[in-house]
């Protein structure tokens, strides 16, 4: 099961926010899609969730055109936007969600909420805060049991406690149910000990497409105290690696 792009590019005008990427999420890891903002990781996302489409190359889902509902039914993509109704409350978002959502698993679903202090039957979406409409949509992405989760910025206005709970959440998933995970962030710091594998974009070309144990060029202490050391970000820290590469080939 896996994720292909081949030579895939994307225009908005003058501006080209994906250049001839090309890139293969492979079943069973857990991925970091990242990049500063504008970087081309959102449009990555919607372009492999069929939400926008491509001006060249081609895009496979488990072998299948994601062009085909078959396809785009085995992955779940959290957005940066809420896809329900303002005014439906958030117990009846979940019911509705099981019914459109093959696989959904609604108790699973309430679990989460309540890990995450979710107020379901209190609550319309409009009324959600920055960070309890990721909440909500990160309880969408996991419930939904998809073998392909994509997550776009998932902790954006969350608090240091309920980042900590996400990403514990997502390991638990990801141990129980073996699924292909693409994290979409620029706090790529942050995430570095959740990855195993890195692509890192800037202004929409790949840049690093490698293991995380990979990318520290010889060193194989963790990714965060290397960083600590030296005093560098992880984006900057490998964009200098790869410009000093390209000067010396």
């Amino acid at each position: 099961m896996t994720i292909e792009l081949q030579q895939v590019s994307k225009r908005y005008g003058s501006l080209t926010a994906l250049r001839a990427a090309t890139v293969r999420f492979a079943d069973h890891k857990i991925y970091g899609l990242l990049g500063n903002n504008g970087a081309g990781k959102s449009t990555m996302l919607n372009l492999i969730a069929g939400r926008i489409f491509p001006d060249a190359g081609s895009i496979r889902i488990d072998g299948r055109p994601n062009t085909e509902d078959a396809a785009l039914g085995r992955l779940f993509l959290m957005g940066e936007k809420n896809l329900f109704p303002d005014e439906m409350n958030i117990a009846r978002a979940l019911r509705w969600a099981e019914r459109l959502f093959p696989g959904f698993d609604l108790a699973y679903a309430r679990e989460l909420a309540e890990a995450f202090e979710l107020p379901v039957n209190r609550k319309k979406i409009k009324g959600l805060s920055t960070g309890y409409g990721s909440i909500f949509r990160i309880v969408l992405t996991l419930a939904s049991r998809a073998p392909h989760l994509l997550f776009d910025e998932p902790v954006l206005g969350l608090d240091a406690q309920h980042r900590d709970l996400f990403y514990r959440l997502l390991l638990a998933h990801y141990a129980e149910t073996p699924c292909t995970i693409i994290l979409s962030t620029h706090l790529i710091a942050e995430v570095s000990g959740v990855i195993e594998h890195a692509v890192i974009l800037r202004q929409g070309q790949i840049l690093v497409d490698q293991p995380r144990e990979a990318l520290p060029a010889g060193s194989r202490e963790p990714l965060a105290s290397m960083l600590a050391q030296e005093g560098a970000d992880l984006q900057n820290y490998f964009i200098k690696l790869m410009e000093e590469g390209a000067k010396n080939e």
